[in-house]
């Protein structure tokens, strides 16, 4: 009885999310073929991505870099909320800000999208990925993934891939190479303080986390920075840092 309330609850959900999030829209559909209980349920988190063949069927070997952290689909849990909802296969669009579901490795299998769901995650080298609302440090108030790193008693620590595109130019002569088009990607960190409603970009910076810091919290991370001779240059000093805020 639990799970066929779910089913109701998330094929609402679906519906709503297309119109509650801006970006490409997920449609829903039956993958087709035999499933147990657990792949039906997965089922329901789904959409189909038929209307978008054209994108995905793209060659991206024309282009320098991918639009994939990972190439390869890889198997993962999927939860909603605090309830497994079992095992599948995800690759993870980053420019698209899209997770890639398969039942299996086979190649004739369609490839379906996650439904954009910030009750869904999964797990990513044991660390949960789920989508959220964050602000960027330009002030963009934006919707995608984030993986936690640090869930802390007072400070969550997140990270984001971020992916841009650039587009190729052709050689102006036979003299100058022709500029192909290319994928880069970039590591963001952001944080969140509990009983905040806002998740917040932060620079690996000493004085700009501090900036974001308030009270005996910024005081005491001052003086811990201070005392540990620590400038915060990579994602293991956040590590260090966040551990810290959360012995306070």
């Amino acid at each position: 009885m639990k799970k066929l309330l779910l089913l109701a609850t998330l094929a609402l959900s679906t519906s709503f999310l297309t119109a509650q999030y801006s970006g490409q829209a997920l449609s829903n559909a039956s993958s087709g073929g035999s499933m147990d209980g657990s792949a039906a349920v997965i089922n329901t988190l789904l959409g189909d991505m038929a209307s978008r063949d054209a994108k995905r069927t793209k060659n991206y070997d024309e282009f320098q870099g991918s639009p994939y952290v990972s190439n390869t689909f890889k198997q993962t849990d999927i939860w909603y909320n605090e309830e497994n909802m079992g095992r599948m296969f995800y690759r993870y669009n980053a420019l698209n800000e899209e997770i890639e579901i398969k039942n299996t490795l086979l190649e004739e299998e369609a490839v379906k999208g996650l439904s954009r769901d910030k009750n869904i995650s999964l797990l990513v080298d044991g660390k949960k990925l789920s989508f959220k609302t964050f602000v960027t440090s330009k002030n963009q108030t934006l919707n995608g993934y984030l993986l936690l790193l640090n869930d802390g008693n007072t400070y969550d620590l997140y990270r984001r891939i971020r992916v841009k595109f650039t587009e190729g130019k052709p050689a102006p002569n036979s003299f100058v190479k022709a500029v192909p088009a290319r994928f880069s990607q970039f590591t963001e960190y952001y944080f969140q303080k509990e009983g905040v409603n806002r998740i917040d970009e932060i620079a690996l910076s000493n004085s700009k986390l501090l900036k974001h810091l308030e009270g005996s919290d910024k005081e005491a991370l001052k003086k811990y920075l201070k005392e540990n001779k620590i400038k915060i240059k990579e994602e293991a000093d956040l590590l260090n840092v966040f551990g810290f805020l959360n012995t306070l």
